[in-house]
């Protein structure tokens, strides 16, 4: 898939279809639209076009710092990719870009810029200054500007049931099911694996500890979770503690991750964590000596839990 940033950098002699949409978590309910993008640009011979935005209008129309993603780009764009997309165009969103009207969308985007033949879209989508344009006008200017509207019905999309608003609130409650069964895939969070201070090492559960640098990233809640990475071309299984370590007096939320059978120096390594099982709630202990009697305890549980979940990293499962 190539992705571009930017739409003034797009470029593609062969005509488009075309989405359009923020797609955060690419949940069951994007894939079949994106599926339906796929199919359709194979069939007539097409290029298969997602548009999508960064910041998340919210962030910079509602200045709304405390809003979650489910995914960073750097994850939509390996889900997208996964899918079989030809080209994903990441435009970055600004005040001036939310004032474009519909029909400088329509005409200057959609047409001239994308060179869209097709546009496959949500029942209720809306577009241009104000949210003001609906699917109906999208038609009007579709016969305007020679493209043509797709729209997939509400009683397709609403059979799912599925919302990125519903799935945050599912991993507000720990509800790892749940959100597996919306995303079609576990939960995952990636970060670069920083030095920390050595403490669970000296316990016998040396951790990993991984940074976020994306500020806007969805982190489940305070615990104890079973995860699994891929790491070298080998499937790995751990369990991630994320919580401010109240046993050695910590004084911010971290993640560390202690993987099973597996000793490699991953410092400076980028890894995704996928995430199946919230295990426990974290817990301050008396003593280092009882923070390794649980951990031990931990382990134990996660190896029984293990044989319940496919040995791979996530990937969208076929149906």
């Amino acid at each position: 898939m190539k992705v571009v940033r930017d739409l003034k950098n797009f470029t593609n002699s062969k005509k488009t279809v075309l989405t359009i949409g923020t797609f955060d978590g690419v949940h069951i309910g994007h894939q079949k639209i994106i599926k339906q993008l796929v199919e359709t640009a194979q069939s007539k011979n097409l290029t298969s076009v997602v548009l999508t935005f960064f910041p998340h209008p919210r962030m910079v129309l509602q200045n709304d710092i405390a809003v979650r993603m489910i995914d960073t780009v750097d994850e939509k764009i390996q889900w997208l990719d996964q899918l079989g997309v030809d080209v994903l165009v990441i435009h970055p969103f600004s005040k001036s870009f939310s004032r474009t009207t519909a029909v400088t969308f329509a005409r200057d985007i959609i047409a001239n810029q994308l060179n869209a033949k097709e546009v496959i879209i949500g029942y209720d989508h809306r577009f241009g200054q104000n949210r003001e344009a609906t699917i109906e006008d999208l038609e009007t200017y579709g016969q305007l500007y020679n493209f043509k509207v797709a729209v997939i019905p509400a009683q397709d999309i609403e059979s799912i049931a599925v919302s990125s608003t519903k799935i945050r609130k599912a991993m507000s409650n720990s509800d790892l099911s749940t959100v597996r069964q919306y995303l079609n895939r576990p939960f995952r969070l990636t970060g670069l694996v920083v030095k920390g201070d050595q403490i669970g090492k000296s316990i016998g559960f040396p951790t990993a500890n991984v940074a976020i640098e994306e500020k806007y990233k969805l982190w489940p809640s305070n615990g104890v979770y079973l995860v699994q990475s891929r790491i070298d071309q080998q499937n790995v299984w751990g369990m991630m503690n994320i919580g401010n370590r109240p046993t050695v007096a910590g004084k911010k939320t971290t993640i560390e991750v202690h993987f099973f059978d597996f000793n490699k120096n991953l410092y400076e390594q980028t890894i995704a964590l996928d995430i199946h099982v919230k295990i426990r709630e974290e817990n301050k202990f008396d003593s280092l000596e009882s923070l390794k009697k649980q951990l031990q305890k931990d382990q134990q549980l996660c190896l029984k839990t293990i044989t319940a979940f496919p040995k791979r990293t996530a990937t969208f499962t076929k149906n």
